[in-house]
């Protein structure tokens, strides 16, 4: 499926006419990318909020209108000051904490990546343990649980049927860290996908992701690696992040895992 933001919808320079198309736009797709004002404002949770993803996301849900809290072991490296932004302290480790940013909050978003500790198993990677934690916190929650969307990982993406990219991997010249997250990215599917209790998307970004301009159009697919008429995979972090709202917007892909790029 293609999201295509037109010209009109990307300047909003002209109020008539971006309006009008805009409103003929989301008649007859909703879902469309980026749609500048959200039908409801969402009080949307990102953890990993000072990531190279995570400060695309922030920027792209506030730039709609809805409350943002982003979430960081240092809060004050968000310097960005916003009216609907709050920075606080967290820690997907800690399932109290959790729970007390996740209360009230309509869905979660977590970014994040890194290896907790001296273990050498895919279980510490963070990206693992902050699926875990977050999902046993909003089985707690029961019906007042927010939505959860885990920016998963291109390792899991399908290149043939059955095969994933991470089983083509150089395992031996990967870096021990990056093969855990890998691995622990694995673990979070797979897990998620035996989860039926709590309102779960695992996003998957495509394995190149670069800092490019927000161009407003993507295509989503399943678990296949999606590519491009010259055999690239990969996406802009901007555009990316507008998959990840749109997403939080829309609910489409309810306890599935989906895969984003150009």
């Amino acid at each position: 499926m293609t999201h295509e933001l037109s010209e009109d919808r990307q300047m909003r320079g002209n109020a008539w006419p971006g309006t009008l198309l805009l409103l003929v736009t989301l008649l007859l797709d909703p879902h469309a990318a980026g749609a500048d004002a959200a039908e409801t404002r969402l009080n949307i949770l990102v953890y990993g909020a000072t990531g190279k993803i995570g400060t695309h996301v922030v920027t792209e849900a506030l730039g709609r209108g809805h409350a943002v809290t982003a979430v960081s072991r240092n809060p004050a490296r968000i310097t960005r000051r916003h009216e609907n932004l709050s920075a606080v302290k967290g820690d997907l480790l800690d399932t109290a904490s959790i729970r007390h940013l996740a209360t009230g909050q309509d869905v979660v978003i977590i970014s994040v990546r890194g290896v907790i500790g001296d273990s050498k198993t895919p279980e510490s990677a963070l990206q693992w343990l902050a699926v875990k934690n977050v999902v046993a916190t909003l089985r707690e929650m029961g019906d007042d649980a927010p939505r959860l969307i885990h920016v998963g990982g291109s390792g899991t993406l399908e290149v043939r049927p059955g095969v994933m990219y991470a089983d083509k991997l150089p395992r031996l010249f990967l870096p021990k860290d990056l093969e855990l997250e890998i691995e622990g990215q694995i673990l979070a599917l797979d897990f998620l996908r035996t989860v039926d209790d709590v309102n779960w998307t695992y996003a998957t970004p495509p394995k190149n992701l670069t800092n490019g301009r927000r161009k407003g159009t993507y295509r989503t697919g399943g678990d296949r690696m999606l590519k491009d008429e010259r055999g690239r995979n990969l996406i802009s972090r901007a555009d990316f992040a507008i998959a990840l709202v749109d997403e939080a917007q829309s609910n489409a892909n309810r306890k599935q895992r989906f895969a984003v790029a150009y």
